[in-house]
């Protein structure tokens, strides 16, 4: 006999009670700074015309995927630090589940998606208009979308038809899968196993499209005849780069290293990583690193009258 869990506690860091504050302040200052730089990147694509192409339709729907992403775990991350109500609902645990997994899985297909676009654009420039155009951009968001739909779903669902009947604490910062998985008095083997075979073909997948598209990359513009058609091409998928190895490293360290996963301080660090810092960082890898959107975004300061 057991009673129904209506509720879980969130105990991520509690262990350092010096930090709490800390942590809220953090929180709250990563977030603060994810909008409104995520929101700048997408007024800069918008509002220059030079821009409406559709290496920076991806970056404009990456920026408002990231906004979604982030305030999906940050707020409730930081209130839960300053006030100290860890308490979660079950439903609410469910929704965020929900909605993490869904704009997690879309942001590996985008990182994909972004990386086949820079392989058409450098691999097939001939082509490139005529591949990428309009309608197949759209249906690869809307299909990286459906993606994270359908395996969110399956995530959510898995998990919450599992028993909880105590104790209702969540290892975490959030409602993460394993860490609620963890939580349960279910057997989770065929659980853990369906999970494992969802995302790992998932996270493999995504991050062989991403791995053999720069493969393909790196030996066209080493195969280029000049230096500065060389500078060149590298210039237009250098921040993507850096971006795709930030969020993948995260997720396989997270994920393929029985470390991380034994120690909660050190699970819940390097998830801070991948689902609060790098959709901060995501519009300044593409602004410091890319000199479009940096003279987009002077033409803009100057047309306010910031710059002369």
């Amino acid at each position: 006999n057991y009673t129904r869990v209506t509720q879980f506690i969130l105990v991520g860091f509690r262990s350092h009670p010096e930090s709490q504050l800390l942590l809220s302040v953090l929180f709250s200052t990563i977030y603060l700074v994810t909008v409104v730089g995520n929101a700048c990147m997408i007024l800069i694509i918008q509002m220059d015309s030079k821009l409406h192409t559709p290496m920076y339709f991806f970056l404009e729907n990456l920026s408002i995927l990231d906004i979604c992403y982030s305030s999906v775990i940050t707020p409730k991350a930081a209130l839960t630090f300053s006030l100290g109500r860890r308490i979660i609902s079950y439903n609410g645990c469910a929704s965020q589940m929900f909605f993490f997994s869904l704009f997690g899985t879309a942001e590996a297909f985008f990182l994909a998606v972004m990386a086949y676009d820079r392989f058409t654009a450098i691999c097939n420039p001939l082509l490139y208009q005529m591949v990428m155009n309009r309608r197949l951009c759209v249906c690869m968001v809307l299909g990286s979308y459906l993606s994270g739909c359908i395996n969110c779903s399956i995530q959510t669902g898995f998990t919450f038809s599992l028993s909880f009947c105590g104790p209702k604490e969540i290892n975490h910062f959030f409602c993460d899968v394993p860490a609620v998985m963890h939580a349960s008095c279910s057997d989770t083997l065929g659980t853990e196993l369906v999970m494992l075979v969802v995302c790992g073909s998932i996270i493999v997948g995504t991050a062989s499209v991403v791995f053999i598209s720069y493969g393909c990359i790196i030996i066209t513009i080493v195969q280029m005849p000049s230096a500065e058609s060389r500078c060149k091409a590298f210039s237009t998928c250098s921040s993507h780069m850096l971006a795709v190895s930030l969020f993948f490293g995260a997720v396989f360290f997270m994920y393929a290293q029985p470390g991380a996963t034994s120690s909660p301080d050190r699970s819940n660090i390097i998830s801070i990583l991948y689902t609060v810092v790098i959709p901060m960082l995501n519009p300044f890898i593409y602004t410091l690193q890319n000199r479009e959107v940096k003279g987009a975004l002077k033409k803009q300061l100057k047309r306010k009258g910031f710059f002369k």
